[in-house]
């Protein structure tokens, strides 16, 4: 296996998880294990009926409970769905320490340091439990720079034109 790295998708434009969700699919087309966890978005039926259908090559993780995203919910509601939030990064700080993918995709961890959930302390202290042939993407739209030391590639997505 190519040795690992941690790579970030970030920016105010449109197609990081997409870009991120691409690498996922083309790796395990090669026979690669891809794990996702998705934080801070809508539950979408669609989308997780598609993503179903990638398993066993592609799984894909959502802990909050709510319908709707993140910056919808009320304060009491966003204290509830932070619990969720952390058992999300538990789980992929276990995937992480165990080798339990090949690659893990953190769908929208950015955004949980820029909301408050999570300290850039708590994301290096994650980044840090990377075992070296694991291939870790981030998605976000605010990079974070305490984990630039800590980050192999950035790419910064943004709209040239709408």
């Amino acid at each position: 296996m190519a040795e690992g790295f941690t790579r970030v998708y970030c920016g105010l434009g449109k197609g990081k998880t997409t870009a991120a969700l691409g690498y996922g699919v083309n790796e395990a087309a090669m026979g690669k294990t891809v794990v996702m966890i998705r934080f801070l978005k809508n539950r979408n039926e669609e989308e997780t009926d598609y993503f179903n259908r990638l398993e066993p090559e592609l799984k894909v993780f959502r802990f909050e409970k709510s319908d709707v995203s993140f910056e919808e919910l009320t304060e009491e509601q966003k204290s509830d769905e932070i619990m969720n939030i952390k058992n999300g990064i538990n789980f992929a700080r276990k995937v992480l320490s165990t080798e339990g993918a090949d690659i893990l995709i953190l769908d929208e961890v950015l955004g949980l340091v820029d909301n408050g959930v999570i300290s850039p302390e708590e994301l290096i202290s994650l980044l840090k439990t990377r075992y070296e042939n694991t291939q870790l993407i981030l998605t976000g739209i605010k990079m974070c720079p305490e984990i630039e030391e800590y980050v192999d590639e950035i790419y910064d997505i943004e709209n040239i034109k709408r």
